[in-house]
């Protein structure tokens, strides 16, 4: 049971970790060395094939229906077929170029001409004021102060202690032979420990209403973007507004007791920032935003782990060896697990990036071109958004070798011959300088 805590509490806090502190979309993109495509003359450049579907929906049902179904690559692979691996549809409301090409995607995710971009369903639900939508000053200050809180050493402590306890509590609480579901306690844990850090909230009743609320509003993200009554929108954006009644009491109470004490919450953080547009109705709305991972990309990585590693006897022997290592140079140490610990677990981060990869929990990241965009011979009209889809590249042969197999060690041999690269690009640097690296030119 210690063995299972262990490692179950290290799946759960590298997961959360990694949402918390990841903002880099192109993680898994690698750089394309070989040689580029010219560049057409202008009466080559033309809109991808395609078809936008049909008037106002496009093609977003046959999308949904794709992606919730036990073939969610359907979807492209068909287009793919007739249109080639970029091509124009019409999804969530907005004329879309459709990419399945890494080379484009690269582009489109590295280039300042294109701005993050969500479906309208998604906006409604945000609103215009969602720090995850807006761009400019306001969004770079936020970012600083938010980015800036989730680093510190106190928060860390505080993630640590308190995965470690809810992890701690639900193991204890299963019995032999019991039915788990992970992905429902993953959410269960997960919630918890954003919450504590979103608004300061400790487990109990208010919780488990936010957490019924959350699911009405998480269920419209992917949705027509129709806001009549009865529609899928309409009844997740009241469930924002009761979440919103929640926390802006919550902002009330902190205001009334307002203190220049180390933040302890990013609710803290906020208000004690001057800005006079942080309204309460700002930041309430701001924190039901933050809490999306909390329900879906964390508890869906958990879950796929677990599912891999049951299917690997080696994986799951190897990250169980370096987690009781750790265990045990722990108890001999005396004291409890802290971040630097977790974060010093090597396979176990490797198990968790091939999870993100051949899990694609996020299929793709959606961009919109600020001015005309050409492309390897495609055009990019203003205005349009560009749909950069991830899963086909994940999993394209091309990229990785025998991409549909769980293999985490392939991330460990990227490890090492980055370290080989950068070792000898620093050789290269200090002899240059006149210094003798003995020991270095044997090694390499």
């Amino acid at each position: 049971m210690e063995s299972l805590w262990l490692l179950v509490s290290a799946t759960v806090f590298l997961s959360i970790a990694t949402f918390l502190l990841c903002t880099n979309s192109t993680k898994f993109f690698r750089k394309n060395n070989g040689n580029t495509r010219p560049s057409p003359s202008s009466s080559e450049i033309q809109l991808p094939l395609g078809t936008l579907g049909w008037p106002f929906i496009g093609e977003t049902i046959e999308f949904i229906s794709c992606a919730y179904s036990g073939s969610p690559e359907k979807f492209m692979d068909k287009r793919r077929c007739l249109y080639g691996n970029v091509f124009k549809s019409h999804l969530f409301g907005s004329r879309t170029i459709v990419s399945t090409d890494a080379e484009v995607n690269k582009h489109v995710l590295d280039s300042k001409t294109f701005i993050p971009a969500y479906p309208r369903s998604l906006t409604e639900l945000m609103g215009e004021s969602s720090i995850l939508v807006t761009n400019g000053n306001l969004h770079k200050k936020l970012h600083g102060l938010i980015g800036a809180f989730l680093k510190c050493p106190q928060l860390k402590a505080q993630i640590t202690r308190d995965m470690q306890k809810y992890v701690h509590e639900t193991v204890n609480h299963w019995k032999d032979d019991q039915l788990i579901y992970i992905q429902d306690v993953s959410k269960n844990i997960a919630f918890k420990v954003l919450v504590k850090v979103l608004i300061g909230l400790d487990p109990g009743e208010e919780v488990q209403f936010l957490n019924q609320q959350f699911h009405e509003f998480n269920a419209g993200i992917i949705s027509l973007p129709i806001k009549i009554p009865g529609s899928r929108l309409y009844r997740s954006l009241q469930a924002k507004k009761r979440m919103m009644k929640v926390i802006e009491k919550i902002i009330q109470e902190k205001q009334k007791h307002n203190s220049n004490e180390i933040p302890k919450d990013i609710i803290d953080v906020l208000l004690n920032d001057s800005n006079k547009q942080l309204t309460p109705g700002f930041i309430s709305s701001n924190m039901v935003d933050f809490m999306i991972p909390a329900e879906d990309s964390v508890p869906v990585l958990i879950t796929l782990v677990v599912k891999f590693l049951s299917e690997c006897p080696r994986a799951l022997e190897q990250m169980l060896e370096e987690n009781m290592k750790l265990q045990i140079l722990k108890d001999e140490m005396g004291g409890f697990l802290c971040w630097s610990d977790y974060m010093s677990l090597p396979f176990t981060q490797n198990v968790i990036t091939e999870a993100l990869r051949l899990g694609n929990i996020i299929g793709g990241v959606m961009r919109k071109a600020t001015k005309d965009v050409q492309i390897k011979g495609y055009l990019i009209p203003e205005g349009w958004c560009v749909f950069a889809y991830i899963l086909s590249v994940h999993l394209d042969d091309k990229h990785y070798d025998q991409p549909h197999q769980f293999n985490p060690w392939r991330w460990q041999v990227l490890v090492i011959l980055l370290l080989l690269v950068v070792a000898k690009d620093c050789v290269r640097v200090l002899n240059w300088q006149g210094l003798k690296l003995q020991y270095f030119s044997i090694i390499l």
